[in-house]
């Protein structure tokens, strides 16, 4: 019984479209199937030819040196070339070692030569085996972007790669942008802030700071976190340098009022100026045991058309 399968292939020679009758056929003709076979035949000898062909050449390189040795092993002088094939070393090596001094040699108008003795000497007192450390050192993963380093340090980008460069703060490339060892980094702003704590004489308390701009230990620390404010320990306990902790929360003397300056300035009462400073919420602070109001946001709240009743 004949089969009436037909199946629309491509010759895997001529590549033509063809009707085969069975689901195994490759090629479109009896041409095109010698052609392939015969193709397939060549270069599987081509590959048997060049492997054999790489291991005669192998084995007539070790046939030459050997031949070459028994020449030069009786010999009492030799070139470099030759003290370089009886050590199975290269030539640089052999004028790095007279470079060194380990290997004495007499030169001559476009000749070098090494006495055999010399060779030999160099194993008689050798020195004992000095075995490489091992490189345990682990991948840096942890890292800073340029604008990490920018933002929470405020420093420009031409600073960052300066003193990368200076301090030889390891630096790897991930998608063309530079990434910095935080280890590193924090490590030298650790160093500079130790330098400028010396030169602080003024400092906050948890306590103080809690006081003075009504925090919780909890908001403390996260801003002296995120604004690098230097600080001390004594004992158990942590200082925050005044100067900048007042700069980071943008507080100026001469930028506020003490409550008897706001009350003669608006002619108000002391009640009337808590209720105005608490209705619309204006900036105050404790310093001691003083209150202070912010004098920008004070005067421009008056500077509003505000309905202050009987001057209350």
């Amino acid at each position: 019984m004949s089969s009436k399968l037909e199946v629309q292939k491509k010759c895997e020679w001529c590549n033509k479209i063809f009707i085969a009758k069975t689901m195994t056929t490759r090629y479109c003709s009896h041409r095109c199937n010698s052609q392939s076979y015969k193709h397939s035949k060549r270069e599987e000898r081509k590959r048997k030819f060049k492997v054999s062909a790489i291991d005669y050449k192998t084995m007539q390189e070790i046939e030459q040196k050997a031949e070459k040795y028994e020449e030069i092993k009786n010999k009492d002088y030799l070139t470099v070339s030759e003290t370089a094939v009886l050590l199975s070393v290269g030539r640089t090596t052999i004028y790095r070692y007279l470079h060194k001094g380990l290997l004495l040699a007499f030169q001559t108008k476009g000749k070098t030569f090494i006495r055999r003795k010399d060779i030999d000497a160099l194993f008689e007192n050798p020195e004992p085996y000095k075995a490489r450390p091992l490189n345990n050192s682990k991948p840096i993963s942890d890292l800073y972007t340029v604008s990490e380093i920018k933002g929470k340090f405020n420093v420009t980008d031409s600073w960052i790669f300066k003193i990368a460069k200076e301090n030889n703060i390891p630096k790897t490339l991930i998608r063309g942008k530079s990434h910095f060892s935080k280890k590193h980094i924090e490590r030298y702003f650790e160093s500079k802030v130790d330098k400028l704590v010396h030169e602080i004489d003024s400092w906050y308390s948890v306590k103080d700071i809690q006081e003075k701009y009504n925090l919780t230990k909890a908001a403390i620390y996260s801003f002296v976190s995120e604004n690098n404010i230097p600080r001390k320990k004594i004992g158990r306990n942590v200082f925050y340098s005044k100067t900048h902790f007042d700069t980071a929360k943008g507080y100026e003397t001469s930028e506020f009022y003490s409550v008897k300056e706001a009350m003669q300035k608006y002619n108000l009462t002391r009640d009337a100026l808590y209720h105005y400073i608490k209705y619309h919420k204006v900036t105050k602070i404790k310093e001691g045991r003083y209150i202070k109001i912010s004098k920008p946001e004070l005067d421009k709240l008056f500077e509003k058309s505000i309905d202050y009743g009987t001057n209350s």
